[in-house]
């Protein structure tokens, strides 16, 4: 069970997509790449939004449950890659994508399983950065990143006010 975390960073669905291209942008100079891995569920959207701003037509997924929103527990494989795309591994040209790599824990297996695949994720916190290739925006540790498709419009307090209370 991980802590809960001190700062919470929510992002819009606009700021997503923005951060989703930018990754792309710094993408294409690495490439370019056969096929595209996401990571489910949280790589689904920016695999999406990459694979097209990169025109690749191959993508598949892997399905890794590890957070039930927020406690990390033990990994587990519940969709491997289909063998045909784990050769595009062994020619250099595989590109893995997910939302956010936390711990690592998660990219550590995926490195496992396509040691020469290209890493990126649109953030990064400290412990799970040295696994990532390439990445747009850091956050720290004891942040949680509240993503598009966890929110719903509602009040928000003062920042003022919150932390009196």
């Amino acid at each position: 069970m991980i802590e809960r975390a001190d700062k919470a960073f929510p992002v819009s669905w606009d700021q997503f997509h923005r951060d989703s291209r930018a990754l792309a942008w710094r993408l294409a100079a690495a490439g370019p790449y056969s096929a595209v891995v996401c990571i489910t569920r949280g790589g689904l959207v920016p695999a999406a939004i990459v694979a097209r701003e990169l025109e690749i037509r191959v993508i598949e997924t892997i399905s890794i449950a590890s957070y039930n929103h927020q406690d990390q527990g033990g990994l587990q494989v519940l969709k491997p890659i289909a063998p045909a795309v784990l050769e595009f591994d062994r020619s250099g040209k595989l590109l893995v994508i997910d939302d956010l790599v936390d711990t690592g824990a998660t990219m550590k297996v995926v490195r496992e399983i396509l040691p020469r695949a290209h890493v990126a994720t649109v953030y990064a916190k400290p412990q799970g950065r040295p696994l990532v290739d390439t990445f747009i925006t850091e956050v720290s540790q004891d942040t949680w990143i509240y993503f598009p498709w966890d929110l719903e419009l509602s009040y928000a307090k003062p920042i003022a006010g919150a932390s009196s209370r």
